[in-house]
This record gives structure tokens, sequence and C-alpha cells, in this order.
């Protein structure tokens, strides 16, 4: 078939892009070529629009092994042992079929990490949704839910953590972004960087099929309302050949035979064949009469785009391939010697005995497009005049209420108790926490991990929510007595070709960077997902934060719930009364506009290092980070998770006590502590410079607010329950 303009437009490169392909290779590529130049230069795998800004983030630090370019990142967490974690997103997939979508997210993520030969030992995500009242939500959420631990549970890996959140920005493109932490030897690690000629290049796992053809173009593209005709793009996942898989190649690792090894991901055979080339600077000559495949008459094209799952490629020492497929025979998966590597520099591909494609490795990755896209920026909000009248005609307790049962606030049980997350025997703080926490087996050692994002936030300011988002993720771990060591980042966003939206994305990069390199907290992986929006409308900035900390004595992990009564209950970090943005302002007072809340990185890094360091010193009996609904909705969900109350103090500097109880000012976190410690622990706080307020006393069954307002642990129960099941049951 003969290749023109029209053809490359409609395989998603633009007219500029294909002249710059025909100067390159000196010549019109034919389909096949055409084909592998659209999946390697569309945003999903180039970068081209966000390469030049992700350059400007912290990716180094004492703990860090490897950070951005490969399949993962890897971090020390000491005594020999390393954590290699990534996210990654899976939205136009579950979007389309939810199931499959989602499923799919998480085989692709556990592969980026066996794939360095770590073994998972934890699954998080990050999951966003329409407005509950859009006709789709509820079936996108149980098809996705049902996804992820479909695939998780199948593969007997827990789900630690996550979060879910609605809005109507995701009713035309929802969210799915899966996360996954791994643990391997230090001497043991592996890379996907080609090395030495003439060594055989081994195709493994399930055949290929027609499933996913066009996937990674398909995932930078806009949603229209023929959407439904994209099903056949979306990857079918089998979580059983996935740990056939797994057991396999961490068997082959524990010898000396892999030279190089890369799951085959988005694009497939193209970009697992070609960035092993290109890490090594070598060339790879691939027969695609010897790959695999599971329907007849596929084509070169086909073959090279396919996004069958469950697929790796790997470069192999010579003398080798017997051994290695013994392994894989074992355990019953396919094992092809389809190619070798060579001095070329090119990829070279050869079908019914002719060559079918003939292509410099350059061309494909260093010669692919970066744009220096044009981008507003976005003025700080002007803070709401609230007329404080209106707090007279509000009650406390029906505010309380209105916020606990709010969907973005309430339990996700109903999604969670849907994954194993206790499989393995090694996880020690499940969902509902601060973070999930996994210890690392058979020592004191545990890994906390927690996923966040705020959208909100983002959107209102992107330069300051980006910062809020890191700043979370770090008290997040902070809160279970985890050391933060470093993040990975899905960065979803809308066109990058809309000046507002690529506005949003540079803006929350640079607050990211500016938080992760204050906090000492670098960013080691991630993924950029672009064109989540329906027809011209983006969704709301969402850069979702995965981060990973250590606590070198699980005995001394902290969880929320209240634990005796008669502890006292302190606030570490100033309460100002911020009230835009908050849940507050927009769920109860219907107040959308103004400023998201001030991020001081200072009181961040300097709160979060003096509340470690009372933990460290068995001074901390409860902890809970302050975030979205304030101060009395952390307080409850303590309540809540201990089956105790509190009797809380009046705040005499406040004039307004429901701005005191729902504003969401950051850097503040809510400690339990013994009577008798008072003292000793105000005086390391006053040391530290750490502004703190004594909240309360813990009592029985009931959360005393004031003399008018108080309400039962049941209430509270109640309130904060049982929304997400009768959403999902109604």
């Amino acid at each position: 078939m003969e290749v023109n303009e029209q053809i490359a437009i409609d395989h998603g490169l633009k007219k500029d892009e294909y002249k710059k392909i025909c100067d390159l290779l000196k010549r019109s590529p034919n389909l096949t070529e055409l084909g592998i130049f659209s999946a390697m230069w569309n945003e999903h795998c180039s970068y081209k629009s966000s390469r030049l800004h992700l350059k400007k983030l912290p990716t180094k630090g004492k703990k860090v092994i490897q950070g951005p370019g490969e399949n993962a990142g890897v971090i020390d967490i000491e005594d020999g042992d390393a954590i290699v974690f990534k996210i990654e997103s899976h939205n136009h997939p579950s979007f389309i079929e939810p199931y499959q979508g989602a499923a799919t997210g998480v085989g692709g993520i556990m592969r980026d990490v066996f794939t360095m030969g770590a073994r998972p030992i934890a699954n998080l995500n990050s999951i966003h949704f329409g407005s509950p009242q859009h006709k789709k939500t509820k079936n996108l959420l149980r098809g996705v839910v049902h996804g992820i631990g479909g695939y998780g549970n199948c593969m007997g890996v827990p789900t630690i953590a996550g979060q879910t959140s609605f809005d109507s920005s995701y009713n035309g493109n929802i969210l799915v972004n899966a996360m996954t932490l791994g643990l391997v030897k230090k001497n043991k690690i592996f890379y996907s960087k080609a090395a030495g000629l003439n060594k055989p290049v081994i195709y493994v796992g399930s055949k290929t099929g027609r499933d996913g053809i066009h996937g990674a173009s398909m995932a930078s593209a806009s949603f229209d309302e023929k959407i439904e005709e994209k099903k056949p793009t979306v990857q079918v996942g089998d979580p059983f050949t996935e740990k056939l898989l797994l057991e396999a190649c961490l068997e082959l690792m524990a010898g000396d035979s892999i030279i190089a090894i890369q799951d085959m991901g988005a694009a497939g055979l193209t970009s697992s064949s070609i960035e092993m080339a290109s890490k090594g600077n070598l060339g790879i000559e691939i027969n695609l009469d010897k790959v695999p495949c599971r329907e007849t008459k596929m084509t070169p094209y086909e073959i090279m785009l396919s996004e069958s799952q469950e697929r790796m490629l790997i470069v192999l020492e010579n003398g080798k391939e017997d051994l290695a497929k013994k392994i894989f025979d074992k355990w019953n998966l396919d094992f092809a010697i389809i190619g070798k590597t060579t001095n070329t520099k090119k990829i070279e591909l050869f079908f019914d005995n002719k060559q079918v494609a003939n292509i410099p490795v350059k061309t494909l990755v260093e010669d692919s497009p970066m744009y220096n896209r044009k981008w507003k920026k976005t003025k700080l909000p002007k803070k709401n005049k609230i007329k404080k009248d209106i707090y007279k005609k509000l009650n406390i307790k029906d505010v309380l209420k209105k916020v606990l049962s709010n969907q973005n606030i309430c339990s996700k049980e109903w999604i969670w108790r849907q994954y194993d997350h206790t499989v393995m025997g090694d996880t020690i703080q499940k969902p509902g926490g601060d973070s999930g926490v996994v210890r690392v087996h058979g020592t004191d050692k545990a890994v906390a991990a927690s996923v966040d994002s705020s959208a909100v936030y983002c959107w209102a300011h992107p330069l300051t929510g980006g910062k809020q988002v890191v700043a979370e993720s770090w008290r997040n771990l902070i809160s279970v007595g985890a050391t933060p060591i470093a993040i990975t980042n899905c960065l979803n966003f809308g066109s990058p070709e809309n000046e507002n939206n690529m506005g949003e994305f540079v803006e929350c990069v640079q607050g990211i960077g500016e938080a992760s390199k204050y906090l000492n907290f670098p960013v080691v992986s991630g993924n950029v997902s672009f064109y989540n929006q329906t027809k011209e409308v983006g969704i709301k900035p969402t850069p979702s934060i995965g981060g990973v900390g250590l606590i070198k004595d699980y005995k001394k992990m902290v969880t929320m719930d209240f634990k005796k009564i008669d502890n006292l209950v302190l606030v570490i970090g100033k309460t100002e009364g911020h009230i835009d943005q908050s849940l507050f302002a927009r769920a109860i007072l219907d107040e959308k506009n103004g400023p998201p809340p001030e991020v001081n990185l200072f009181n961040e890094k300097n709160n979060g290092e003096s509340l470690l360091n009372l933990i460290n010193k068995d001074y901390i009996q409860s902890a809970h980070d302050i975030s979205l609904g304030g101060l009395i909705t952390a307080i409850s969900k303590m309540c809540i998770q201990g089956n105790k109350g509190i009797k809380l103090k009046k705040a005499n500097n406040f004039v307004n006590e429901l701005e005191y109880l729902f504003c969401e000012d950051q850097g503040r976190y809510i400690i339990e502590i013994k009577p008798e410690d008072l003292k000793e622990v105000t005086n390391l706080l006053d040391k530290n410079s750490v502004h703190y307020d004594e909240l309360g006393i813990i009592t029985d069954k009931e959360m005393i607010i004031n003399q008018k307002t108080k309400l039962t642990i049941d209430e509270l129960k109640s309130y904060y329950t049982n929304w997400l099941t009768n959403y999902m049951s109604a």
C-alpha cells in the first residue's frame, strides 16, 4: 500500500511530522514503517510536548539508584534491598472498556516493575470518575474496580492503598492510574539497555493477536461521539498468564543469562525493540515470521503495533538459549528467538523473506519531535469575600453530616473490600489509613506508600496545586511513621495544543518540582497522559503523586485511630482559616472561585520532620494529616476508626467556628499523646519552632464540639460509611 500525507494524518501524525519523516528517511515510508513512526512519535511514547518541562524535575538523591528513563524508578532501602516503583495511566482504554482497560493497566505496571528483577509486593491506584449523577458513572466505577481487583487478586499482589474522586470534568474521560512497588536485591536489578553484537533477541510470554493495535495512538487522541468504535484498540488481559510470566522471568533472572529485558507495553514490539536498541546504541534485526501469533495472516504492521498483553523482549547471552527455553517451556509460555542485535543502529524487519522495514533507530527516538508549546500562566485568583451572615444559617452538625457523606470524603470501603489487601501476608496497614504499609518479608523494615491528587487546587492555581499534592504525599507518609524517600507521578491533562491546558501542565510540573526539591523528595519515574478531554473540553488538571517511604522498625508504625480515653489531642501547624477552594466552600456555600490554600514548604518540612522525631521517640499514639474537609473531618475519621469520642477545646482566636473547623490550611497534623508526655512533646515542638494548639481530650463514645453540638460515634459512622454502598446498590 502506498503511503501518502492523508494516511499519515489518519495515523495521528501532523503534516510537518510526516514531511520530517520523509526527510529523515530520504524517501516515503511504507505502511509498516509509518505505523512504527506513528507509535513512537505520539505523545504517549515520545513525550514530545512534555519532555522540555519534565527535564526540570529533581530526579537525584542519596537513596535514588535509578531515576526516570527506565521501566521504573529504583530507591535504596538499605541492607542490600531496593524498591522498584512506578505509576502509569490507562485512562482512555478504561473509559471505552472499563474492566479490561483497568485490568490491563494493572498488568502493564506490574510488568514494568518485574522486568527490572523485582517481585511486586504492593499495588495502589488513583481513580477518578464523573459526577455521581451522570448516567455512565456507576457502571464505569463498577467495571474499573472489578478490573483492578480481578487482575491484582489473580496475581496474588495486595492492593494496599488508593484514592477515588468524583468530578463532572471526568464525565467523558475517566482517569485510571495504577501504581506498583516491587522488592529486589540491589545487585540483581535488570535494565533495558541492549549490549553486545549478534546476541539473540528473544520473545517470551503470550502469543501476539490483533487486540490493542493503535492503543498508544488512541491514548494520544481526544474523545468524540464515535468512542464506541475504539473498543478494538483496548487490550485484553490474562492475569494467570502474567503470573506464569512473572515466575519464569524471575527464575531466569536468578542466573546470569539476561543482558537486557523490556516489557511490551504501549506500542508493543515496536517500542520494546526500539528502546532497547536506542539505549544500547545498537541495531536490532527481527524476523517477524518467528513471532508467535494467535491469529492467522497477521501482517508485519499488525505484529509490530499489537499491544497484546503479557509479553516480554529479552536480549540473552550467547549459548543461554536452551537454558532459557527450558524455563519458559516449564511455565508453559511461548519462547521464540526472533532476531539478533547488530551494529547497524537500525531497526530492520523481515517477513516472508523480504525486508519490510529499515529505519535508523535515531530517527525514531532522538529525532522525534520536541515541542515548546505556547502556554498561558494562571493568575492567583482573588480571595472571596464571604458574607459572614451566611454562617448564621448553618448548623455545625448538618454541615458535618453533609461533608462526611460527600462522595469525595466518604469511606471507600465498598471499593477496597473487592481488592485482596492482605495476600502475601505482609500488609500491616490496610486501605483506609493515610498510607498503605507492607513489611519487607522476614525483616523489621516496612515500606509505606500513598497516592494523592488535588485537581480542584490545581485547577484554581496550578503552581500551588502542584506543590500541594507533593506536600500531601509527604504528610501521608510521615503520618504513618515513614521517612519519605521519593515519588512517581502520573500527569493527567487535556490537550497540550490548548494554551490553557498546556499552561496548567507547565505550572503543575513547576510546583511539583519546587516541592520535590525543597522536601528532598525526588521524582524517580512517571507518566504523562495528555488529551484527556471530550471534544474540546479538557478535564481538570490532575497530577497523581505516588509517594514511597521507609519505616526502619515496623513496630514504630503509627495509625490514625484514637487509642485511649483521657489521652490529649494536639494540632501541629497553624490554623489560619483558609476557606476558598475547600470542600466546605464548594459543597456547602456553593462557592467555586478563589485561591487554593497557600503551601509553605518550610513549614511542611519542619512540621513533618518534627512529627517524625516525636514518632521515633515513641511519643505519638495516633496521627493523621489534615486535608480535604479540614480539621473536623480529620478528627471524625480518627474517632470512627478508634471508636472513641473527643471533647474539643474552644478555639479562642477564631471568631467563626465553622471556618476553624472546615478550613483547609496546609502543613497540619492531628496527634494523640499521653497526658504525662505533654511537657516533653511541647518542649520538642517549641525547640523546633513548630506551631501547635491543644485541641481536646479523648472521651468514650461522643464527639463534643461545643455545648450545643454533640454527635455519637454511631452517628459519625452512619454519615461516613453509607454513601458509596447506598449509591452502588441503588
